[in-house]
């Protein structure tokens, strides 16, 4: 362990006041040996809660015997998802004979739109999924997940009066510990076990990677409150999965709030890379580097990973990989993009496919229609390109392809799934778009882009800041010419 930091010092003596704390911590800036620091500062009983098994571990290996150090799921489990150990090991169906077994047997007629009864049974799980991750206490129509096509609010009002039936008797038949229709997972339990309210038997509760917490676990963890200190660490400005129900609970919680800024994992320059994209979030903190780690930003010839914005923007970068005899791996991508060429088959094949983004297209030629004109399918526009140019057989033979990461020469991910990783020498893939302009003009008549979004922001904070030694900006170099934020943040 290293000496303290100021700020982690300042964390320890805030911990000792018996205060419950939100930590800010930047990329790299120390977070799991700062929680060790506050874990060894006292003999009181802790309980440690990850989302990542390995994180868990790797804190349960690092902390003292008196913190408990476990992921949300396993503490759910020991408490209440034991009871449903039967059911969780049960074999994989297919969602339409799930769907079949609750009544789904035909389809329904939503605007000029037939959806199946395969659509509505992978529709109403994935409602029971998302009321799960919500802090609800019953289902209700706004977990029904939107569908592409039926963006009208009566549409989607039509959908949900169609599905919520069948989600009510899943989740009544989720409720039985020894069968059932319906696949058990373990989001399922650990929402049973939310639903109890349950007292977290410890004097301190430290909640990891909190930018990314679902509302259930947000609501168990801030109950702890009469009886626990509560102590958040985390980074908002990665929050990045607000797609799938995460969201960002340190900021308005009620705590004293502290920040860890010094980065031992990069030098100066990519600091000064990362407070550029740090002004267009509303994150409290901007980094400062290790003057020992000489970074460099600049062209990379041979990286060791180039990060995608998209799953197709990565298979793009993979197939260009395989090209140049390179061996490649893919954090974790392999089965969506496989799934997606799949349905591109069936598409030009004259059949439905019943890939949930791709359910409502009748053939390859209505989706490329709608990728090229309909302001909502702009987003497939890479996918339909890449399935024109390759052929959806290219692609699963290049999935096929893949290397595992250690035998790879290069390693191509998501800037998503490179979250918490981190590489000697970085990458970053061409399919970062820009801001577009805005109706504005400078002095010299040129049109003036519009801000860079939050959202945005924060993705690219978390891709530049994966790099250790060299750091090529690639298709976020342009932000050398992006306005600041006229706030000056």
């Amino acid at each position: 362990m290293h000496t303290p930091t100021d700020e982690q010092q300042h964390a320890v003596d805030a911990f000792r006041d018996g205060r419950h704390l939100v930590l800010q911590a930047g990329a790299g800036t120390g977070k799991t040996s700062t929680l060790g620091l506050l874990a060894a500062s006292t003999k009181r009983r802790g309980r440690y809660l990850a989302f990542n098994k390995d994180v868990a571990h790797d804190a349960s290996i690092r902390f003292p015997r008196s913190v408990v150090c476990k992921t949300a799921h396993a503490t759910a489990y020991a408490a209440h998802g034991h009871r449903y150990a039967r059911r969780l090991s049960s074999p994989r169906q297919p969602a339409w004979q799930i769907g079949q077994a609750l009544g789904i047997r035909s389809p329904v007629r939503i605007g000029d739109h037939e959806v199946s009864h395969r659509t509505l049974s992978h529709t109403a799980l994935r409602t029971v999924t998302r009321f799960c991750q919500s802090a609800d206490r019953a289902p209700a129509p706004h977990h029904v997940p939107p569908l592409r096509r039926l963006e009208k609010p009566d549409e989607r009002a039509q959908l949900a009066d169609a599905v919520m039936p069948f989600v009510a008797k899943a989740w009544k038949d989720l409720q039985n510990p020894e069968e059932g229709v319906v696949r058990f997972e373990h989001d399922h339990y650990l929402k049973m076990w939310a639903l109890t309210e349950p007292v977290i038997e410890a004097d301190f509760l430290l909640l990891d990677e909190a930018q990314d917490t679902n509302p259930v676990l947000e609501q168990v963890f801030a109950a702890q409150r009469g009886h626990a200190q509560l102590v958040m660490v985390g980074d908002s400005a990665q929050a990045i999965y607000g797609w799938r129900g995460a969201r960002d609970v340190m900021t308005g919680f009620d705590a004293t709030h502290l920040t860890l800024t010094r980065s031992f994992r990069f030098g100066p320059l990519l600091a000064e890379q990362a407070n550029r994209w740090l002004a267009f979030t509303e994150a409290p903190i901007r980094l400062t580097g290790s003057d020992t780690i000489a970074t460099q930003v600049g062209l990379i010839t041979c990286p060791d990973a180039v990060l995608c914005r998209t799953n197709i923007g990565a298979m793009t970068e993979v197939m260009r990989q395989l090209e140049a005899g390179r061996r490649v791996s893919l954090t974790r991508g392999g089965q969506t993009l496989n799934a997606l060429a799949l349905a591109a088959r069936d598409l030009k094949d004259g059949r439905r496919t019943s890939h949930p983004e791709l359910v409502l297209f009748a053939s390859w030629g209505e989706l490329q229609d709608y990728a090229e004109h309909d302001p909502a399918g702009r987003d497939l526009q890479p996918f339909v390109e890449l399935v024109d140019t390759h052929g959806p057989e290219a692609i699963m033979a290049a999935v096929d392809a893949l290397t595992d990461e250690p035998k790879a020469e290069i390693t191509v991910s998501t800037a998503h799934k490179a979250k918490g990783r981190e590489w000697p020498r970085v990458r970053i893939a061409d399919d970062f778009p820009p801001p577009p302009d805005s109706n504005q003009q400078d002095d010299s008549g040129r049109p003036i882009p519009e801000p860079v979004s939050a959202t945005d922001a924060r993705l690219a904070y978390v891709a530049v800041t994966r790099a250790r030694r060299q750091l090529d900006l690639g298709g976020l170099a342009w932000i050398e010419n992006q306005p600041a934020p006229v706030n000056g943040a």
